[in-house]
């Protein structure tokens, strides 16, 4: 399998979409639907991209990106309305 990519989103019918539409070009997803629990998922390690809305329960997808940038290099998209 290709890159592993992390999408966070708290509406799970967008993130499925986005989760089907990249598994379809042959990358590895995981989903979280927060931003406390995308925190501890990248604690983990692994991917080597996100996809974030903005607009998250727990910490806010702004944070979010603050805090990833902190702890990685790896690319960043901002999915959202």
């Amino acid at each position: 399998m290709g890159s592993t990519v992390l999408v966070v989103d708290d509406e799970r019918e967008i993130a499925e979409l986005v989760r089907a539409l990249l598994e379809g070009e042959g990358y590895a997803v995981e989903t979280c639907f927060d931003g406390d629990d995308a925190l501890r998922r990248i604690e983990e390690g692994g991917f080597d991209l996100a996809v974030l809305d903005i607009m998250l329960p727990g910490t806010d997808g702004l944070a979010l990106c603050r805090a990833l940038r902190a702890r990685s290099s790896f690319p960043i998209i901002m999915l959202t309305a």
